[in-house]
């Protein structure tokens, strides 16, 4: 075969090609080519494995989960925060004991949430998944419209309504337990009046759900760890040995005097006194011996009340009573168990609601007959007010006799008007105030200086201006 044979036959089937896509008529022609035929495709089989079935299915069932838990996040928590249905604010009690569930029902049934059901999913997450507290019992305010956000953390951090009741200090132990009783907030019974001085005297402040027997416990507790706490830091020169001879001391400061400025200093006359072995002479002592801490007496201090008896007359017996004489606060122990560096023995009332100082006999008695002038004075001052005020009350019965007659003259009986609302009220003695009848200081009551047979009378040639001598004797105290 040549070269040339090859050439024709080449050209002879590209002729043919060419002579296969011509049309064989103009209607052929007009006919759209087919496409090729599609390969043939593998057959797949129809049942997979069960496992990937499963797996299938559990994907499915995952993504629609996430699904309805992510929507039902996102409307609880539109729920959470969304104000409530209180149009005004509210007071709920929760008892103790209550549990979780009948604390969202007590909610919505007094219209504090509008779904206990959101209120209680909302607790499952923040309390047990979260681990953010527990709800307290206790009495809850809660403002308007508060959200169920509001509502949860003000029961998770226990802000309640805070009563308080404020016991001073001073006070016996017995008198504290009768203004516990008589208050109106607080519940249940005292089981015994506590010892003498053991009560911290302060504000407190407590639930609804405290008793009277909590507050009790309170001060106790509090009483002995300021105790604890300010005996390490006592001074090395102080006389009282032991925390419980600190708090009989500090009870008797606390009685002398009421003034802060002055506490260290009576302090530190009492301490020089237990040094000196004189008896501390404090007219507290001998009240709280006579009324059992029950009260005070009907009036000032008589020579026979000072002559009597008791555990607690500090007039008759050496060294501390027995047992506190009152609460004492925290700045009256302060004081005993770091007194003022003083030399002062003695002291007496100066007329302006404090003391004066004296470091010698002579010094003192000076200081009590310029006492009892002033005294003489405010009783003056106190029988003018009183007589002036008689007479106003007599002037004032006679116009109103006078008034009956003219209206019984009239034919109308004379009517008995009631006082209205806000009417004043008769005082016995103009600008006089309620107090305790004791003179406040040690050795200070006038009626018992009097008295010839005391240490410190005032002779009554004093009474004209000369000077008070010296007292014949200085008896140990």
């Amino acid at each position: 075969m040549t070269a040339n044979d090859n050439e024709g036959r080449i050209a002879a089937g590209a002729a043919a090609r060419d002579l296969a896509v011509l049309p064989r008529s103009p209607s052929e022609a007009l006919v759209p080519l087919r496409p090729p035929e599609p390969p043939e495709r593998e057959e797949i089989d129809p049942d997979p494995h069960p496992f990937l079935r499963m797996l299938d299915g559990l994907v499915t069932f995952v993504f629609l989960l996430a699904c309805l838990i992510v929507g039902a996040y996102y409307w609880i928590k539109v729920k959470f925060d969304q104000p409530g249905p209180l149009a005004t604010s509210a007071v709920v009690v929760v008892p103790k004991g209550e549990g979780v569930s009948a604390i969202a029902e007590r909610l919505q049934r007094d219209g504090v949430i509008a779904d206990r059901r959101v209120f209680m999913t909302s607790i499952l997450y923040f309390m047990y998944l979260k681990g953010k507290g527990t709800l307290k019992a206790g009495e809850y305010e809660f403002p308007k419209y508060a959200t169920m956000r509001q509502v949860l953390d003000t029961l998770v951090e226990g802000k309640s309504i805070e009563h308080k009741v404020t016991l001073a200090e001073g006070l016996t132990s017995y008198q504290i337990v009768q203004k516990l009783l008589a208050h109106p907030e607080l519940k249940g019974e005292i089981a015994e009046i506590p010892p003498e001085g053991s009560l911290l005297p302060d504000t407190y402040k407590f639930g609804r759900n405290d008793t009277r027997q909590d507050i009790i416990e309170r001060m106790q507790a509090a009483q002995q760890k300021f105790l604890d706490k300010v005996w390490a830091t006592r001074a090395e020169d102080i006389v009282v040995q032991t925390p419980e001879e600190a708090l009989i001391l500090a009870s008797i400061v606390e009685k002398e005097t009421g003034r802060a400025d002055e506490r260290r200093q009576v302090a530190a006359v009492f301490r020089n006194r237990l040094k000196n072995n004189m008896r501390l002479q404090s007219d507290p002592t001998i009240i709280y011996g006579l009324a059992g801490g029950k009260g005070a007496l009907d009036g000032p201090i008589m020579q026979e009340e000072l002559d009597r008896e008791t555990a607690y007359n500090t007039y008759k017996i050496n060294g501390l009573p027995p047992t506190p004489i009152a609460n004492p606060g925290r700045a009256s122990i302060e004081a005993v168990l770091r007194p003022a560096d003083s030399k002062d023995l003695y002291f007496v009332a100066d007329g302006t609601g404090g003391h004066v100082f004296a470091a010698t006999l002579d010094e003192h008695n000076k200081n009590v007959f310029k006492w009892r002038k002033i005294e003489r004075e405010i009783r003056a001052r106190e029988a003018a007010a009183k007589a002036a005020q008689e007479a106003a009350a007599a002037a004032a019965g006679e116009g109103t006799a006078e008034t009956a007659t003219t209206e019984s003259a009239a034919g109308r009986p004379p009517a008995e008007v009631p006082p209205g609302p806000g009417a004043p009220v008769a005082k016995s003695i103009p600008g006089e105030m309620a107090a305790d009848p004791i003179t406040s200081g040690a050795f200070a009551d006038p009626t018992v200086l009097m008295s010839p047979a005391h240490p410190f009378a005032v002779p009554p040639e004093a009474a004209s201006g000369e000077a008070v001598p010296t007292p014949q004797r200085n008896p140990m105290r």
